[in-house]
Parts: C-alpha cells; structure tokens; sequence
C-alpha cells in the first residue's frame, strides 16, 4: 500500500479523517482523493532521461553508487544485464558486476 505524504514539506507523519488529511509536521490540510482517482493501471518506470522502462531492457549507470553493506562500488556507465521492474521504493532490479543489486530508475539511462 503507497504510504501518504504531506504536499508541501513531503514528510509522512499524516492524520487522517474520513474526507481530510492534516500533516502533523506543518499543519497543511487537504481532501482525500476518491478512490476511483488513483489510477489502477500499470506503473510506468523513467529512466533519468524520461524514456519508459520494461522489463527486459538494458541500463547504464549515470553516477557512481556505493553499495550498501560493503566496500563496494558500481562505477558511472557500467551496464546491467536485462532488467526486471519490481514494486517498492526501488523499481528496478537487475545484475551489475555479478551482484544482484536494487536501483532507483532515476540513477539509470536506457542503454
């Protein structure tokens, strides 16, 4: 379930009642949206450039990302191999340098 945040300072430390939701952190108010207004269609991943993932396709690094819980780093442009497109704070998964890593789509370009 997609957790709410605040509009204005996008924190997620909400109050809700049945046709309002009210930011603890700064006190902005706002209407719950109806529920036939979330789209319930399927996700669409960008890369950092804009361009729609799929699973599949192959990605190039655009910066340089330590990986957590090691010593390691992935190094600007290395490429993946196919990816797959997973739900979650992190969209994509694939294998980069023989490691299954977890990736943000913004820190990626189509290849």
């Amino acid at each position: 379930m997609k957790k709410t945040v605040c509009p204005m300072c996008e924190l997620d430390d909400i109050l809700e009642s049945p046709t309002r939701w009210e930011c603890a952190t700064c006190g902005h108010e706002w209407d719950r949206a109806p529920e036939a207004e979330i789209p319930s269609g399927p996700r669409v991943v960008k890369d950092a450039n804009g361009n729609e993932l799929a699973d599949g396709d192959v990605v190039t690094l655009i910066k340089d990302l330590p990986l957590k819980g090691g010593s390691q780093t992935l190094k600007c442009g290395t490429k993946s191999k196919a990816i797959r497109l997973v739900d979650g704070d992190h969209e994509i998964t694939c294998k980069m340098d023989g490691v299954t890593v977890f990736l943000k789509a913004c820190f990626v370009k189509k290849a």
